[in-house]
């Protein structure tokens, strides 16, 4: 009775330190790997920046039509101290995300209810197929032009163009990930009394809902497109006019700088956007190959 009882405790003794040391194993591997890739991502800068700053410095490019690291980082400390020839460079930066935030959620919104109507309703999918296909044909920079013309030089023509962009983006993968709904989901919630509304809401909606998510990310890059491309066209104040302006004056370095603003704040939104993606697909199985890939 001693040894029968003695044994399985053995066993799991000398089990539980093996899992133990193969977590504590992984973990460390998965330190060590994002350690060498955050150090290869800062080598990879170190020596982009430091060759077009050698570059300029020895003439082997030109400072007026390149620029330079140096030029930037001054009229970054230019517009962060002094203000821009448009106001505050808070002011700006507050005018082109507010346009993009803006446009990113009418878009989004817009794109997922009439892609999941469409998606749930054959018939007005097939009325409405040839006008989004003619709609989704005309060229951004031409609609740009037009809602400068409709709305002037406020944030209404900025907003207008975010819209558009980001509602093609999300419109067609809310109506793919909706006709993707396994059908025997949806029959068993009928059998089992669910209105339309119902199936649409518990069944639909939640099965569509990693294709619409994963529109989000390149859905916010299209917005702030928007804003960017319609406030270079003719705007009184954000990042897009200040870049247009820094282009009319040939300023390579304003250029420079204008964009750098533009992909930290598009770096941001990306991490915000990659958050609410784990919060709402908490129930979604991790990939074995997540550690492994981009």
């Amino acid at each position: 009775m001693t040894e029968l009882i003695s044994g399985p405790a053995t066993t799991s003794s000398s089990t539980d330190p093996d899992v133990a040391t193969l977590i504590r194993s992984a973990k460390a591997r998965t330190r060590r790997r994002r350690f060498l890739i955050l150090l290869a991502q800062i080598a990879l800068v170190v020596v982009v920046l430091g060759g077009w700053q050698l570059g300029a410095s020895s003439g082997s490019l030109d400072k007026f039509t390149y620029g330079s690291p140096d030029g930037v980082v001054q009229q970054l400390k230019t517009w962060f101290t002094d203000g821009t020839s448009l106001g505050s460079i808070w002011h700006n930066i507050g005018v082109t995300m507010q346009e993009t935030i803006l446009g990113f959620l009418i878009g989004v919104g817009s794109g997922v209810v009439l892609g999941i109507a469409l998606g749930r309703i054959r018939v007005l999918a097939d009325v409405m197929a040839p006008f989004i296909k003619a709609a989704n044909s005309i060229p951004r920079i031409v609609l740009g032009s037009m809602f400068i013309i409709w709305f002037g030089l406020g944030p209404s023509g900025k907003v207008a163009l975010a819209v558009v962009l980001v509602f093609f983006s999300v419109f067609f993968n809310a109506f793919q990930g909706t006709r993707e709904v396994d059908r025997n989901l949806i029959a068993n919630a009928r059998i089992l009394g669910a209105s339309e509304w119902r199936v649409t809401s518990q069944v639909v909606l939640p099965s569509a809902m990693t294709w619409i998510v994963a529109s989000l990310h390149s859905a916010f890059g299209f917005a702030l497109i928007g804003a960017i491309v319609g406030e270079m066209l003719g705007a009184q104040a954000g990042l897009g006019q200040l870049i247009a302006q820094a282009q009319g004056n040939f300023n390579a370095d304003g250029v420079y700088a204008g964009t750098l603003i533009i992909a930290v704040l598009a770096l941001i939104a990306e991490y915000v956007v990659t958050r609410f993606e784990k919060r709402v697909l908490r129930w979604r199985p991790t990939q074995l190959s997540a550690d492994g890939g981009l």
